[in-house]
């Protein structure tokens, strides 16, 4: 049984070629750190209209991340696990395309984002690496 722990998948079957089961509970803990972190963060927003919208934007996507990626960890196939991490990956980006938003619009200061973003950025990452090697060991 193969092992990826920042990937947090486990290959089942010789070669690879069986069932790939996606557990990481350092990731999960981190996804829901980073969903709660964002809901920190919005509920402190102004809410005036333009930074209010831009804020339950950041929240639906932001939340989303840790809901898809519990999903993904129990996936009964690798096509299910790939829609949930690509779910996971787009949601991530988009928590990124909200927070740059807030900070280039002067709603909130880069520095008082930065660790935020930089996490976001690291989960991007290991998400999209994930999809890389669920992907490789299908083909």
């Amino acid at each position: 049984m193969g092992h990826d722990r920042e990937c947090g998948l486990i290959s089942k079957g010789e070669g690879g070629g069986g069932k790939v089961e996606f557990k990481n509970q350092e990731l999960r803990d981190r996804t829901k750190a980073f969903a709660l972190r964002i809901i920190r963060l919005t509920g402190k927003l102004p809410r005036t209209r333009e930074p209010d919208v831009i804020a339950r934007q950041l929240l639906r996507s932001g939340t989303s991340v840790a809901a898809n990626y519990r999903e993904a960890s129990r996936a009964r196939s690798d096509a299910e696990l790939i829609s949930k991490l690509g779910i996971v990956e787009q949601e991530l980006d988009e928590s990124l395309l909200w927070m740059e938003l807030l900070v280039e619009a002067e709603f909130v200061k880069q520095v008082l984002l930065a660790d935020l973003m930089d996490e976001a950025d690291q989960l991007l990452r290991i998400t999209v690496a994930s999809i890389v090697k669920v992907k490789k060991r299908k083909a």
